[in-house]
């Protein structure tokens, strides 16, 4: 398999966009790379919705309705894109939908956010489309309950892809200090069957490095630096 790249928050630094956006979500189907990542918290009324910090303009997202954020904007002038805004935009463009799961305040809520997001994802025709990343362990564990067929991603480097395929997943995201520090994760996982994706890998030479190293999908900042 050749190694894929996803544009981290999508392909952002194009001029015009920013992290998370629309916009970001669409230039990075535009540069034709394999995937789009976005990142999903849910809000105090549960609406999901795409930013990656906690907080925006002074709101913390998961305590805070849907109402009073609705209408705030990100650097470039966009609103904060809904899930739902995200996925009707997504529906019509050739990429793949890299969803990551926000930890969220308990396991009862992580769990919780998986159900709505899941449940969002179906009413939009996109299952198929989606692979799912998270650093929290519950949320993983309920997304491989409810879709067992599904992609799931750790992203955490504390436990060893062993350890992670025990637990429910069937990929491994991982920082790529982590993965350097540790270069026999790379065959600890492909002997399990399970995915290697790293994060954040910028630049061309790096993006090489890691390729020939083993990984299938490599999370970059700098995806159209991608030469291999």
């Amino acid at each position: 398999m050749k190694t894929a790249v996803i544009a981290h928050r999508g392909y952002w630094k194009k001029e015009g966009s920013t992290q998370n956006s629309l916009s970001s979500l669409r230039n990075a189907a535009d540069l034709g790379v394999y995937g789009s990542e976005f990142d999903v918290h849910l809000t105090s009324d549960n609406v999901p919705v795409i930013h990656h910090d906690p907080d925006i303009a002074g709101f913390a997202i998961q305590k805070t309705a849907y109402a009073e954020l609705k209408n705030l904007v990100l650097e470039n002038g966009e609103k904060i894109p809904s899930l739902d805004a995200y996925l009707t935009a997504a529906k019509e463009l050739p990429i793949r939908l890299i969803l990551e799961i926000k930890p969220h305040a308990t396991p009862e809520r992580n769990r919780e956010a998986v159900r709505i997001i899941i449940d969002a994802v179906k009413r939009h025709g996109v299952t198929e489309r989606i692979d799912y990343i998270t650093f929290n362990i519950d949320a993983g564990k309920e997304v491989s309950r409810l879709q067992p067929d599904r992609s799931v991603a750790y992203l955490g480097g504390e436990y060893t892809p062993a350890q992670l395929k025990e637990i429910g997943f069937n990929g491994i995201d991982f920082n790529s200090g982590v993965m350097e520090a540790n270069p026999g994760y790379f065959e600890e996982a492909k002997k399990l069957g399970m995915t290697v994706n790293i994060w954040t890998v910028n630049g061309e030479e790096n993006m090489k490095r890691f390729a020939l190293a083993g990984a299938d999908f490599l999370t970059s900042d700098t995806p159209a630096a991608c030469r291999f």
